[in-house]
């Protein structure tokens, strides 16, 4: 079965102090969009940069998850660190997913401009960061599907087979 990361990265959450929604809510996204066996590789990770670079090290690396969908600190507050973790951790990062993402959201919430998601690759993973809000999560996943099973087969991943409910993808011919 086919490996897909989802880290949620919060310190209330990993502390027990609320339930993680936005994990689940990827998870959600992923059985409704995806025609085809995967496996979740899920990861609760608290806003601390050298935990989430390992979470996801460790899903690119050991798991070897050809998707990686991060959840929370992207915000400009002091602990959300989540853009530098992934930087640290990609060989190359893909700008315009997060500038996509911000555009989609900036229709319908004036502070999306906030947001600092971003996007690259570790070897043949591509990751995103999402916000941490679980209304966004498909907002801006759909924002962006139209090049992600792509992505994924240009860094040496699967051919994503996608449902009927999924965005359309494209795939040049």
């Amino acid at each position: 079965m086919l490996p897909l990361g989802i880290v949620t990265i919060s310190d209330r959450a990993t502390a027990g102090v609320y339930e993680d929604k936005s994990g689940p809510a990827i998870r959600e996204v992923y059985t409704r969009w995806l025609a085809m066996p995967w496996q979740e590789a899920y990861r609760l990770v608290p806003d601390e940069q050298p935990a989430i670079e390992a979470a996801l090290c460790e899903l690119a690396d050991v798991v070897r998850c050809p998707l990686i969908v991060t959840t929370g600190g992207t915000g400009p507050a002091p602990r959300d660190v989540t853009p530098e973790a992934t930087m640290a951790v990609c060989d190359r990062l893909l700008p315009g997913f997060g500038e996509q993402m911000r555009a989609e959201s900036l229709k319908t919430v004036p502070t999306a401009i906030l947001s600092r998601q971003i996007a690259g690759t570790r070897g043949g993973s591509l990751i995103i960061n999402l916000p941490g809000k679980p209304a966004a999560i498909e907002e801006c996943l759909r924002a962006i599907w139209a090049a992600v099973p792509y992505c994924v087969e240009l860094i040496g991943g699967p051919r994503f087979v996608c449902s009927d409910t999924a965005p359309r993808y494209h795939r040049p011919s």
